[in-house]
C-alpha cells in the first residue's frame, strides 16, 4: 500500500519528483542503517525481540506520517522509521527473518521454503498495492480530498504494525539460535559474502531507479496514471510475481541456483527498458506486467543462495551484511530519478535500470556459476 500511495501523497502536498526522491532516498538509507546494527551487533540478542521492536517502530512510523505534513519532519520520520518504497522487503524484517527460516527444513527444502516465503510475501504485497486504489472510492464516498484519502494508508499501515507485533509473540524464542556473544559476526565465509554482497548492491543501485514507488510516480507523469489504475496494475505485477516464485525450487533443481537467478533476470531487464521507449500507457504496462513475471523468481533462489554458501552460525550476519549494501545502493539511485523526472518524462530511470542490472547478472554468472551450494555438489563416493 505505502509503495504506491507515498509518491502520489507526497506530490498532493505539494513536493517536486527531486524532493520525492530525495524522501525516498531516506527511507533507504535509515533501513539500511538498522539492518547493519542488527546484523553486525544483533547476533548477541534474540532475533524474535529485534523483530517485536521493529513491529513497534513500524507502527509509531505510520502514526507520525499521518498526522506531520511539513518537508523536515517527514523527511526524519522517514530516514529513522520502517517505510518502504519499493515492492519487496528492504529493512531488518527481511535479514532477520531470513536468518531464522533455513533452521526449520533441510538443506534440500530450503529454495523451496523461500519459494514460499517469497509467494506469501509477493502476493500480500500485491494485495496491498489493489488496495491503494481503493483511496479513490474513499475520496468520492467521504467527500475528502486526495490528500487525507492518501494519508488513511498511513494509519492503516500503523495498525498493521501493531498485528505483526502480536504475530511476532507467537514466534518461538531461540528459532534458529543465536551465535556466542563474543567473536566476529562473519568467519569462514567472509569472502564470498563479500564478493557477493558487492554484486548484490551494483544489482540494487540499478533496481532503485525503479523501486516501485518510482515507478508510480514515473506512470503519473509520463502516462498519467491514477492511483486507482495503479493500484490494479501493482496488484496484478504482484501475483505474477507471487506466482512465478514457486517456480524458482523446480527451475533450480534442473540449472541451479546462480542459472535461476541470471536466466530469469536478463529477459525481465530487457522487458524494463522496452516499457520506457513505448509511446503508449496500454504497451507500458504490458511490458511492465511482463517484466513482473519474472522479474523475482531470483528472490528465492539468491536467498537460498546465500544462506547456504555460509555456515549456519554466520546466517544472521550474512543476510545483513548482503542487504545493507543493496539498501544503501537502491537508497542512491531515487536521487537522479527524481531529478531526471523533473527534466523529462522519459523513462530514462527504467532504461538506467535494466542496463545496470543486467550488468551484474552477466557479472554473478561469471563469478560464481562455479561456486555451488552443497545440494548441487556431486555426491562423495562411498
Amino acid at each position: 500500500m505505502v509503495a504506491v500511495v507515498l509518491p502520489l501523497y507526497l506530490l498532493e502536498l505539494g513536493y517536486s519528483p527531486a524532493r520525492i526522491g530525495v524522501f525516498i532516498t531516506a527511507t533507504l538509507l535509515g533501513s539500511a542503517a538498522v539492518t547493519l546494527v542488527v546484523g553486525l551487533l544483533g547476533h548477541r540478542v534474540e532475533r524474535t525481540v529485534v523483530l517485536r521492536a521493529m513491529a513497534l517502530a513500524m507502527a509509531v512510523t505510520g502514526v507520525l506520517f499521518s498526522s506531520v505534513t511539513w518537508f523536515w519532519p517527514l523527511l526524519v520520520v522517514a530516514a529513522i522509521g520502517t517505510l518502504n518504497p519499493s515492492s519487496g522487503d528492504v529493512s531488518v524484517f527481511l535479514a532477520t527473518e531470513q536468518a531464522l527460516l533455513p533452521a526449520t527444513v533441510g538443506e534440500r527444502h530450503r529454495t523451496a521454503l523461500f519459494a514460499r516465503y517469497s509467494f506469501v510475501g509477493f502476493g500480500l504485497a500485491a494485495l496491498g498495492a489493489g488496495a491503494a486504489g481503493s483511496t479513490d472510492l474513499l475520496r468520492r464516498v467521504t467527500a475528502w480530498s486526495e490528500a487525507a484519502s492518501l494519508r488513511s494508508v498511513f494509519v492503516v499501515y500503523a495498525a498493521v504494525g501493531i498485528v505483526l507485533w502480536w504475530g511476532y509473540r507467537r514466534v518461538a524464542p531461540g528459532l534458529g539460535g543465536t551465535a556466542a556473544p563474543t567473536g566476529a559476526a562473519l568467519g569462514p565465509s567472509r569472502s564470498v559474502v563479500v564478493r557477493l554482497t558487492g554484486l548484490f548492491a551494483l544489482d540494487a543501485f540499478g533496481g532503485g531507479f525503479v523501486v516501485q514507488a518510482m515507478l508510480v510516480l514515473w506512470l503519473r507523469q509520463r502516462h498519467g496514471l491514477s492511483a486507482s489504475t495503479t493500484g490494479v496494475l501493482f496488484f496484478w505485477a504482484g501475483l505474477a510475481s507471487a506466482g512465478s516464485a514457486l517456480l524458482a525450487p523446480r527451475l533450480a533443481a534442473r540449472i541451479g541456483l546462480v542459472r535461476t537467478m541470471v536466466f530469469t533476470h536478463l529477459p525481465a531487464n530487457a522487458f524494463l527498458v522496452v516499457a520506457a521507449v513505448v509511446p503508449s500507457p496500454q504497451l507500458a504496462v504490458t511490458f511492465l506486467l511482463a517484466r513482473a513475471l519474472l522479474s523475482q523468481m531470483d528472490v528465492p533462489a539468491r536467498t537460498s543462495y546465500v544462506m547456504a554458501v555460509v555456515t549456519p552460525a554466520e546466517r544472521a550476519a550474512a543476510a545483513s551484511v548482503t542487504n545493507v549494501p543493496r539498501s544503501l545502493a537502491t537508497a542512491l539511485s531515487p536521487l537522479l530519478a527524481g531529478w531526471l523526472l523533473t527534466r523529462t518524462t522519459f523513462g530514462w530511470p527504467l532504461v538506467l535500470g535494466g542496463v545496470i542490472k543486467a550488468v551484474y547478472d552477466l557479472l554473478l554468472l561469471a563469478m560464481f556459476r562455479e561456486v555451488r551450494p552443497p545440494e548441487e555438489r556431486p555426491a562423495s563416493p562411498v
